[in-house]
């Protein structure tokens, strides 16, 4: 009996152990993969930084005095395609000709880095969800939610992030 109560009072059992690192392996895995606000990029926090209501560039001017990030041309976003940004984690799409838009780059699913822009639609390779560069709503896979829409400002050709 000795033995038995030793046992039992002075180390955790087997499915104590097991219930504990599958909680710290969540844990882990859910700081890697679903943070999207972290400290890793420099100077912009966009998701936060814009309460405007127009996050789109349309060309026209726009006074946006914060300066911003400059991310590309409008020459090297593909009409009906788009770039994906990743130190930046955004995607610019040019779902009309002229028209431009901006999504996290960040999977409303689980977290992955979405990484190519074809046929109207943004993939994430982790799961196979595509977000539609319309709008960033779901066209299909896992994720439920669309890509959050970020500010970008087209001025001339160049295309800056707020």
């Amino acid at each position: 009996m000795t033995s038995a109560s030793f046992k039992s009072t002075s180390r955790p059992g087997r499915r104590t152990v097991v219930a504990a690192a599958g909680a710290a392996g969540l844990a882990v895995a859910l700081t890697a993969c679903g943070g999207s606000d972290d400290d890793s990029s420099s100077s912009s926090d966009p998701a936060d930084s814009s309460g405007s209501s127009s996050p789109t560039g349309d060309g026209s001017a726009g006074g946006n005095a914060g300066g911003g990030t400059a991310l590309a041309s409008t020459a090297d976003i593909p009409e009906g395609g788009g770039k994906v940004f990743a130190d930046q984690k955004v995607v610019v799409v040019q779902p009309t000709a002229g028209e431009f838009k901006a999504f996290s780059a960040t999977c409303t699913h689980q977290g992955c880095a979405v990484k190519s822009v074809a046929d109207g639609v943004i993939n994430c390779p982790c799961h196979n969800s595509n977000f539609s560069i319309t709008d960033g709503s779901v066209k299909s896979g896992p994720a439920k939610t669309p890509l959050p829409e970020m500010q970008i400002t087209v001025s001339g050709d160049s295309i800056t992030l707020a």
